[in-house]
């Protein structure tokens, strides 16, 4: 939407008169309280003019009916003077009536009494309409200001959601007109067909998302310390074998079930929370790529041993600014995203940043639909392009099936789709918000007025979001609040720690999220039984996670109180893992004679540059070697270069 102007169109209702035709001026004078009829287009104007002031143009006001007033009043407190049809219709649900057609073909308009308070902005206009500055003035004198737009909640979801379809049917033996449109053969019947509206009943579905990302964050960080997430090096996301290992991780599993396509024109919903990991501890630099695979950076083995939420919050922070994705792209059934079209398509930060500020206006702990989120949005002017020009974008063939046509790049196809990636696919993943949804196909229908999209059953993956809420996690994650207290994450499995270091699974198996966490510190004998074991212990704490962790799974599972042999084990471990620390990179340097070694080691200035290694070696940290030739050369030596 192009940004209203700060100014109004039109500074007087003479101006705003004046580009009107005589035809379009007697309506008006029509509608006033007189029964003069002037013919000439000064004297209407002039008639209309003394009208629209003092008591007069109050008394018109108070004819409007309230949706015709409460157009006047957003047009004048809010908009600058320009009507926003778009906001409009958002925040009330119906435009006002500016006027009826005078015939069944749609040609010239009797208007109504809102068109002696908003004007055509021009006369070949594109339907714009604006209040006149001269009259804003006076209105606003009056004009209660109207409350701003409410964005609507509730506590309880239904366990179902209808689905409403409509199959049409034409009579048999009905052949039909062929035309011919570009490539394609259309047969179009020649009756109306027979519409049957169906209503299915179908389970909805809801997650709680704020404990599960604190796991999933951890498990996704184990498995890049392991090698296990191979990338691509040009796009930076992961391979499909490696997303197929993430979604079988998963605390809770993927929103849907990773199933193949049948055919090849079959719509895969795909992964997402599995699509999206890999991508976020990128771009929260947590991890890097090493080749064809991720590794851990140090902040990533950092977060290993901190407060998950901690770095979820950074990790949303972080991803409002990364520019290694553009969600839309995920949108795979528009077309037109790359070459030209790239080069047309909005920066994602600003389009992040306006969806963020608008989900500081959700209640903490109620669901919100995502309809009524979309038009609060408008309502209250959080308001993005995802590109600059439509007509780019396309739906099977770039021209018939352009986006640039009227009505095919509404708010919901194009801002709206951009919106339910974000929150379905990265706020939920990271735990910010819970959701509510079925399966994508059928629920949104705003797209099937576009040119063959006929065989999509849904527009995008993320059309099957139903409502969304936000929780503590995304309050903290947003600002919203200054701390977080985590809950704490229950235990599936049950099990027995021995003294003898062995676990042995006491009923159900453990969960694939509980396997990795267990498998970071111990050795898999059977399927039952698992032992704790040093190498890997060791190897784990070294990589930044925390022992804790282990003693809190194990304590969480195990009714009895851990063993003191299991304890001490705990104890040691962190304590010998620790027992070395790595300072740096350091150079080993070769004196030519034990003498050398001695003066250059015991010199006042070379203390703290270098240390004795041996009766003919010094050790010289590497960001000190420059100081340290210095030095040495003050001394009367010197070093050659490698």
């Amino acid at each position: 939407m192009p940004r209203q102007q700060e100014t109004p169109a039109i500074p007087a209702v003479h101006e705003a008169l004046d580009v009107l035709t005589i035809e379009q001026l007697k309506p008006l004078v029509a509608l006033l309280p007189t029964a003069e009829r002037p013919t000439r287009k000064g004297e209407l104007i002039a008639l209309i003019e003394h009208y629209l002031s003092g008591k007069q143009l109050r008394a018109l006001w108070a004819q409007l009916d309230e949706t015709q007033k409460l157009a006047v009043a957003e047009t004048i407190h809010y908009e600058h003077g320009v009507f926003n049809a778009q906001r409009f219709r958002a925040k009330y649900g119906a435009l006002p009536i500016f006027g009826t057609k005078k015939d069944s073909w749609g040609y010239g308009e009797i208007p109504s009494l809102l068109r002696l308070f908003l004007y055509r902005a021009s006369r070949y206009g594109d339907g714009t309409s604006v209040v006149p500055a001269e009259l804003q003035q006076q209105l606003r004198s009056y004009v209660p200001k109207p409350s701003g737009p409410i964005l609507t909640s509730t506590d309880e979801l239904p366990e179902q959601f209808e689905l409403v379809e409509k199959e049409y049917a034409w009579q048999e033996g009905d052949q039909g007109i062929t035309l011919v449109m570009g490539k394609r053969v259309l047969q179009m019947p020649r009756q109306q067909p027979k519409t049957t509206t169906i209503t299915h009943q179908r389970p909805l579905t809801c997650r709680d998302t704020e404990r599960a990302a604190q796991q999933d964050l951890h498990t996704v960080l184990r498995l890049v310390d392991k090698g296990r997430i191979a990338v691509s090096e040009k796009t930076a996301q992961a391979s499909s074998a490696a997303v197929a290992e993430i979604a079988s991780l998963l605390r809770d599993g993927d929103f849907y079930e990773l199933t193949p396509k049948k055919n090849s024109g079959e719509q895969a919903i795909g992964p997402i929370k599995a699509y999206a990991w890999p991508l976020l501890v990128q771009a929260a630099r947590l991890a890097e790529q090493h080749g064809k695979k991720l590794a851990l950076t140090k902040a990533g083995r950092q977060a290993l041993g901190a407060p998950a939420a901690d770095t979820l919050r950074l990790t949303w922070q972080r991803w409002l600014k990364t520019r290694l994705l553009d969600e839309f792209n995920r949108v795979d059934a528009i077309k037109g995203q790359h070459g030209k079209g790239k080069r047309s398509m909005t920066a994602v930060e600003g389009r992040r940043a306006v969806i963020n500020t608008a989900l500081h206006h959700c209640p903490v702990g109620r669901w919100v639909q995502v309809g009524d989120f979309f038009r609060f949005m408008v309502a209250d002017g959080h308001d993005f392009a995802v590109t600059r020009e439509p007509w780019d974008l396309y739906i099977s063939d770039p021209h018939y099936g352009s986006l640039g046509y009227e009505g095919f790049h509404d708010w919901e196809l194009l801002q709206g789709r951009y919106a339910l990636c974000l929150l379905f696919e990265y706020a939920s993943t990271l735990g910010l918000v819970d959701v509510a949804y079925i399966a994508p196909a059928g629920v949104r229908r705003d797209f099937r007025s576009l040119w063959d999209a006929d065989d999509l059953d849904f527009l995008s993956r993320y059309d099957g979001l139903l409502s969304f809420r936000l929780n503590p996690l995304g309050a903290y994650g947003l600002g919203l609040v200054e701390a977080y207290k985590p809950r704490a994450v229950p235990a599936r499995a049950s099990l027995t720690v021995l003294p003898s270091l062995q676990i042995n699974l006491s009923k159900e198996a453990l969960a694939p999220d509980e396997a990795v966490l267990l498998g970071t510190y111990a050795e898999q004998a059977s399927d039952t039984v698992w032992r704790l074991d040093c190498a890997k212990a060791l190897a784990a704490v070294e990589s930044g996670n925390q022992i804790a962790a282990l003693r809190a799974f194990l304590q969480a599972r195990d009714a009895q109180p851990l063993p003191e042999t299991v304890e001490s084990f705990i104890i040691t471990t962190e304590r010998r893992a620790r027992a070395l620390i790595n300072k740096g990179t350091a150079l080993l340097i070769e004196c030519a004679e034990v003498e050398v070694a001695d003066v250059v080691a015991h010199h006042e200035s070379m203390k703290k540059l270098c240390l004795r290694a041996g009766e003919r070696h010094l050790v010289v940290p590497v960001e000190a070697e420059e100081p340290f030739r210095k030095a040495l050369r003050a001394l009367g030596y010197g070093m050659p270069r490698m």
